[in-house]
């Protein structure tokens, strides 16, 4: 199971799902290919917890920000705050942020500011921004838009799951897309037609663990390992082997995430 090196872009270890196992999760998901990892911090005060995982484990790299369904319960991320974070050799990315109005619209205009000093941080400290996108897609697609052309920054839609003119906006300014245990599920064709419409060298894989467990799994709890599976379709979706997608996956993930080669085996 070992033949193939995969990296899973977005989980959450610190969740209590996870706790007491982070060992075992990151035996089992090298196991599978599995090699590497970036856990996401999503409310600021937790980052404490977030880093000391990435700390204990060569394998685990971590990322912080304000979730955008939290933002209204949270204090505001500051500028300073986040690129102060940024100084930690493991800490290779900004978020997760972004827009959800599908359980959270009543806090747009929160959510909104939120984010602008997200991309900030991410203008700031050159780390790519990582984007939580939900049912908001018209203002997703603008903020974006109107920040990159303040300042350019890099970025992946996490999780994506969202409209094709969204993913077309974002590849347009040179972001990736993630693809998760989502895009296994046996209804969710558009989205991989919306994948397969995509470059291949921005196509990131990911968990979003312990959440969106893929096919055979759905329904359990998901966990880094289980990246190998919808690697297999990604690999489907592009017509390459699991070797060759892989590898591409790879290339992607270490030209945006660039930081964890600086990082590795740093604590």
């Amino acid at each position: 199971m070992t033949d193939i090196r995969i990296t899973d872009s977005h989980c959450h270890l610190d969740f209590p799902d996870f706790e007491g196992q982070t060992a075992e999760i990151v035996s089992r998901a090298a196991s599978h290919g599995v090699h590497r990892m970036v856990t996401i911090c999503t409310r600021l005060r937790h980052e404490p917890r977030v880093r000391a995982l990435a700390e204990a484990h060569p394998a685990v790299f971590y990322a912080a920000g304000t979730h955008p369904m939290s933002a209204h319960e949270e204090p505001m991320a500051t500028l300073e705050e986040l690129v102060a974070l940024a100084a930690h050799p493991k800490f290779v990315g900004i978020g997760e942020t972004g827009l959800d109005y599908h359980y959270t619209a009543e806090s747009a205009a929160v959510q909104q500011t939120s984010l602008r000093i997200h991309i900030e941080a991410a203008q700031e400290t050159g780390l790519p921004l990582i984007i939580h996108a939900r049912a908001a897609d018209d203002d997703m697609a603008r903020i974006l838009t109107e920040m990159y052309r303040l300042r350019p920054y890099s970025c992946v839609m996490h999780c994506f799951s969202s409209s094709a003119e969204l993913a077309r906006a974002a590849l347009d300014l040179g972001f990736y897309l993630s693809m998760s245990g989502i895009a296994t599920f046996p209804k969710s064709q558009e989205l991989r037609d919306i994948f397969a419409a995509a470059p291949l060298d921005r196509i990131l894989l990911e968990t979003d663990s312990p959440y969106l467990a893929p096919v055979p799994y759905r329904g359990k709890r998901n966990e880094p390992g289980y990246t190998r599976h919808t690697a297999e379709t990604a690999a489907k979706i592009f017509g390459l082997s699991l070797a060759d997608l892989a590898r591409a996956t790879e290339a992607n993930f270490e030209r945006l995430f660039s930081k964890t080669a600086e990082g590795r085996g740093a604590a």
